[in-house]
């Protein structure tokens, strides 16, 4: 299976008809053409954040509308693809926390589907007929653990799991601008996404783990680090020799960074 990073912005773009959702379609329509269809999709939000590493082990997750302000008809949206709590309970056994080597734990009760997963991935795979989890990130780990966790998801990749990450390469919401400069970027946002885009070209895994050392433009891009997160699980889920294919490589609101990649083309 490929391993996709996806820069999923506002949550608007689950529901406008605009160039980064039909991206979302186009990727999806080439599962069972392309790609196989995925048995599972496991998928790293930047918008679930714990504690330790946990798998949401429902049957039926939820459908989580973490945001305030948008219009009555995002919050409508539901994303009913089932649980999987057989694989999650195996998965737990199976993945190892880094920095301690528990096993990662199982949540049956309380998160579900936040909108980091199916706000990209309804338009994917509208049907919500392939089962589906999630897998937190443990904000209190370095870089290096969550890069170290996407090297344990590999091996899921020969066994129909489709691994989804979920974030933005640059992501800082006090400085949203539209206007002129809003597909553009600020120069220090295009200066990061661009170091960061070559860093995914040329491998180099340690460069990306060491992001923070970019200094200015790093905190500037991320004054909290959650989005740039799930970009090294998806690193760290791929061959050495992989190399990603890039889209969706503007900006919105001048301050978030869409680009997104696919590796395994």
């Amino acid at each position: 299976m490929p391993v996709l990073f996806l820069g999923h912005g506002s949550p608007m773009n689950a529901i406008e008809n605009n160039p980064y959702r039909q991206s979302w379609q186009n990727l999806g329509a080439q599962f069972g053409v392309k790609w196989p269809k995925p048995q599972l999709i496991l998928c790293i939000s930047a918008h679930w954040l714990t504690q330790g590493w946990w798998l949401t082990a429902m049957a039926q997750p939820k459908t989580i509308h973490d945001f305030g302000g948008f219009p009555q008809a995002l919050f409508e949206q539901q994303y009913p693809a089932p649980g999987y709590p057989a694989a999650a309970r195996e998965l737990a056994v199976w993945l190892r926390q880094p920095h301690s080597q528990q096993p990662v734990q199982l949540d049956t009760d309380q998160w579900g589907f936040d909108h980091g997963s199916w706000a990209v991935l309804k338009p994917m795979f509208p049907a919500a007929d392939i089962p589906l989890i999630q897998l937190s990130m443990d904000y209190q780990q370095p870089p290096g653990s969550h890069f170290a966790m996407g090297q344990q998801l590999k091996t899921l990749r020969d066994h129909g799991v489709l691994i989804v990450a979920s974030g933005n390469i640059v992501h800082n919401l006090r400085a949203l601008q539209m206007g002129p400069l809003a597909e553009q970027g600020y120069d220090w946002a295009r200066e990061f996404d661009s170091t960061v885009a070559t860093y995914l070209q040329q491998g180099d895994v340690l460069s990306l783990q060491n992001f923070q050392q970019l200094g200015s433009i790093a905190q500037q891009s991320h004054p909290s680090f959650e989005h740039f997160l799930p970009l090294l699980y998806a690193a760290g889920a791929v061959d050495a020799d992989e190399r990603p294919e890039f889209f969706n490589t503007g900006f919105q609101a001048a301050s978030i960074s869409m680009r997104s990649a696919v590796w395994g083309v």
